[in-house]
């Protein structure tokens, strides 16, 4: 009989504020962050998750989020080129749309949220119809990934209409060129090489009259946008030059030089915020003309006073011209006056992201205030004075809102489960989090140092966290307080072990000694009734080895103890006597963790060199080294009361083994980083793991039967449509020229085949072979008919219906109708494009029995036209056809 394990499969992550893939955007209280894959709305002011926009199966990260001028609904792009727009209500997909091949990097809608233009790492510009869910066209001519996307909507000219709202769009790049495309004849207008260095971000003013552009090199460039030339479209002037829609203006100067990650103009007050510093945010106010030319009066007021001085001391005449020489400079604006720097807001942290929002202060006033996503795991709030008249100190952001509670600000390193599986420790550098195992809730956090290994002592009262400075911390949980530190060792402690009788702690440390510790309880009371106990250690005696000392553990049996050296090999000694009983040799590099079974009958040890080894505990002889990981392989856990056990490695995976038949049962993909820290539960439930990636996951046992056969087909199944849907999307065309030599377009379709459009195409071609078959067997049928004579007519019986058209009791050409519709509109065209030429003959008899009875037009239409414009050639070509 064939042997079946049970499926694990991931539940939600948590411990993850905001991750560092995209930007953020910030609404009156509520932040729209990226969290890997998902994206979490916050309420900053009370620090609680409102929703999590989760597609189940998906696993590409947030790349970009863009807020749409229609109420609550947001587009998301992803690292798989996939764009999707959620309804925030309802937290679901409203449309997915897939034409990237690579991350997108910049999103965009028009001032009616009907049109989305997407940039993204592959170099093209995509224009979608939101409301047709459709890939209108893919624009071509940058070179390098889109950094920024800007509909330009020229203000009320005389000679304009309606028809050049958004007509324009504005795209930044990479390839150090700023362009400007017109969407009414699909092509490039005007090509800036706008820096030297690369172009990371832009964005044009709300008056829509200046255009700012960031480079790496910590340039910022002012450009002016000329709508007169709008109007009038690409002429040539009398020089033969065609007249440019955007001037340069000036370079802005900035204090310190370096990269212009982030430009963002408040969409109602007069503030640009500038971000070109790791850990700070530079606030511009951008004044009134009215401040400007009182600026400028009293400018010349001064300057004509010192001239009258000057003169009354007879230095001479000629000065008089040069101050109305200054009169007519002082009447143009330079934009060093127009924007005046403001103030400075420092963050915590690493700024990531920054977005602006206004709270009303009161009747009629507002106040501005500057949101900013960490890359430390938080979101920090801060309020903007208004500008006062006073000349007293400088104004300062004062910060109003912190979230940073529900996660840490750097990488898990260690996770311990308590005895009940209830609780679950974590701890990283500088934190160690208790979270509640059903709630995902962080109920307490206490700051340590360095982390490296930690486990729940007996009772489960107190934590004991390992550091890198050689310290053992003891943490007592009802109390939330650090309650002893030890300095235990000399180096850091990299692995703990508390004896299964629950008596003794080992620990092993870099300082190439194990120490071994006893529990002491010290009742620290004056009253009696109000005792409470603490927990300490008590050293008992000390192993000392020939080199580091990685990892230390009990077997369950409590006889023996095994520990890991730095020379690669593992060490098993007698725990009672300490008394040398094995050496475990084979590894190549340094054994990073290793396990034993509860029946103590087997070891299994993982190391650095990607191999994970089966050894018998009774003769030390290695039953099975497999080839575990494609990198380091960092922590491995047996299952309780079995002989499965857990691996997790640097190369993102979580895998699950058989350790006596030494295959492997399950692999599971879900963080975007390596894995340090490993957990499963003392009830055998599920395996919870920590990452680089700041998110802690759970791995839930299901009750779905899983075979080691079905389980290896899939992966084939999944390896052979991957490498199908690469095959039909890779495009050789190169943008410069192709190897005929024939200029490549600027313009193209928007097509992409995904699984999805595969499927859809497949389950296309399988409803017309049933039908026709369906019509042919009818078609047969009507014929014998007419030729059999009257007598003989009566008593042929018509053919067998197929049962699926029985079951839905519809036609033939309803049952194709039916097929189709089911496909979403934004993969109805690349399932198309699967159909060989025959299916289309077939279809288009279809199309036209519909297009008769009157049912779907609109589909009918959109079908028919496509087929017509992508087969033109063959259509044309073939007989039966015209």
């Amino acid at each position: 009989m064939v042997q079946s394990y049970l499926r694990h499969g991931p539940t939600q992550a948590f411990g993850l504020i905001c991750s560092n893939s995209s930007n953020s955007l910030y609404d009156d209280k509520v932040a729209y962050v990226p969290a890997l894959e998902d994206v979490l709305v916050w309420d900053v002011k009370r620090g609680q998750m409102l929703a999590m926009w989760h597609e189940t199966g998906h696993r590409a990260e947030v790349t970009c989020i863009e807020r749409s001028p229609q109420q609550n609904v947001f587009g998301v792009g992803y690292a798989d080129g996939s764009i999707r727009l959620w309804d925030r209500n309802s937290a679901s997909v409203i449309a997915t749309f897939n034409g990237h091949k690579k991350a997108v990097t910049a999103l965009a809608f028009d001032s009616h949220g009907t049109r989305l233009a997407s940039g993204s790492q592959d170099t093209d510009l995509i224009i979608w119809d939101v409301v047709a869910e459709a890939g209108l066209y893919r624009l071509r001519g940058h070179r390098n990934e889109i950094t920024t996307i800007r509909f330009v909507t020229p203000p009320a000219l005389p000679s304009s209409s309606a028809r050049l709202s958004s007509r324009f769009v504005l795209t930044a790049s990479k390839d150090t060129l700023m362009k400007l495309w017109d969407l009414s004849t699909q092509h490039c207008v005007q090509t800036v090489v706008a820096h030297r260095a690369e172009i990371w971000s832009m964005d044009v003013s709300p008056d829509q009259k200046y255009i700012f552009t960031g480079s790496s090199d910590g340039d910022l460039k002012t450009w002016k946008i000329d709508y007169a030339a709008f109007a009038e479209g690409s002429q040539e002037t009398n020089s033969g030059e065609i007249n440019k829609m955007i001037h340069f203006v000036s370079t802005f100067p900035l204090g310190l030089h370096h990269r212009v990650s982030q430009i963002m103009f408040h969409p109602t007050q007069p503030y640009l915020a500038i971000q070109s510093h790791d850990r700070s945010v530079e606030i511009f106010r951008i004044r009134t003309e009215e401040e400007i030319r009182k600026k400028q009066a009293r400018r010349r007021k001064r300057e004509k006073e010192k001239k009258d001085k000057e003169k009354a001391k007879g230095v001479g005449d000629g000065s008089r011209e040069v101050m109305d020489e200054d009169d007519s400079r002082l009447d143009e604006i330079t934009l060093i006056e127009l924007f005046t720097s403001y103030l400075v807001v420092r963050a915590s942290g690493k700024v990531r992201s920054l977005d602006f929002s206004t709270k009303e202060a009161g009747p009629g006033k507002l106040n501005v205030q500057v949101f900013l996503a960490l890359a430390s795991n938080s979101l920090e709030v801060y309020d903007i004075p208004s500008p006062t008249k006073s000349k007293g100190e400088a104004p300062e952001a004062s910060r109003t809102y912190t979230l940073d509670l529900p996660g840490h600000r750097t990488d898990v390193r260690t996770l311990c489960l308590s005895s009940d599986d209830q609780l679950l420790a974590s701890g990283s550098n500088g934190s160690l989090k208790i979270w509640n195992m059903k709630t995902n809730i962080c109920i307490r956090t206490m700051e340590c140092g360095y982390a490296v290994c930690s486990s729940f002592l007996p009772g489960d009262r107190h934590v004991a966290v390992g550091t890198k400075s050689g310290e053992i911390l003891i943490y007592d949980l009802a109390g939330s307080s650090l309650v002893d530190t030890i300095k235990a060792h000399s180096a850091t402690v990299w692995s703990m072990h508390v004896r299964h009788d629950g008596q003794v702690l080992v620990s092993g440390s870099a300082d190439k000694e194990v120490k071994f510790w006893e529990f002491q309880r010290d009742v620290t009371s004056n009253d009696a009734a109000h005792s409470m106990k603490s927990l300490t250690l008590l050293h008992t005696r000390t192993l000392k080895m020939s080199d580091e000392v990685l990892s230390v553990r009990y077997s369950p049996n409590g006889k023996l103890l095994a520990v890991s050296l730095l020379d690669s090999t593992v060490k098993i000694f007698y725990q009672d006597s300490l008394k040398f009983f094995l050496s475990l040799y084979g590894h190549k590099l340094p054994v990073a963790s290793m396990d034993i079974s509860d029946d103590s009958k087997l070891i299994v040890t993982c190391s650095a060199d990607k191999n994970v080894k089966i050894w018998g505990l009774d003769f030390g002889d290695c039953h099975k080294s497999i080839f575990a990981h494609e990198d380091s392989v960092m922590q491995v856990a047996f299952e309780k009361r079995s002989h499965y056990f857990w691996t997790v490695g640097k190369d993102k995976m979580l895998k699950y083994w058989d350790g006596d038949k030494f295959e492997n049962i399950q692999k599971l993909d879900g963080h975007h980083n390596e894995i340090w820290a490993l957990a499963v539960s003392n009830h055998g439930k599920f395996v919870v793991t920590g990452s680089h990636d700041k998110s802690i996951r759970v791995w839930e046992k299901l009750d779905e039967p899983l075979f080691l056969e079905e389980e290896r087909e899939r992966e084939l199944e999944g390896i052979f449509e991957s490498g199908l849907v690469d095959s039909l999307n890779r495009n050789d065309a190169v943008l410069d020229a192709d190897a005929a030599g024939k200029p490549s377009t600027e313009v193209m379709s928007v097509t992409k085949q995904t699984t999805e459009t595969l499927m859809a195409g497949e389950r296309i071609m399988e409803a017309l072979d049933l039908s026709d078959g369906e019509l042919v067997a009818l078609r047969e049928f009507e014929e014998q008919k007419a030729h059999a004579a009257t007598i003989d007519a009566g008593s042929l019986q018509p053919p067998p219906r197929n049962p699926v058209l029985v079951a839905l009791n519809l036609e033939p050409e309803a049952y194709v109708l039916m097929v189709v519709e089911r496909i979403p509109s934004t993969t109805l065209y690349d399932a198309l494009l699967v159909l060989p030429f025959a299916k289309v003959i077939s279809l288009m008899h279809y199309l036209d029995a519909w297009a008769r009875m009157g049912w779907n037009i609109a589909l009918v239409s959109r079908i028919i036209f496509f087929l017509l414009r992508v087969h033109h050639h063959q259509i044309v070509a073939n007989r039966i056809m015209r």
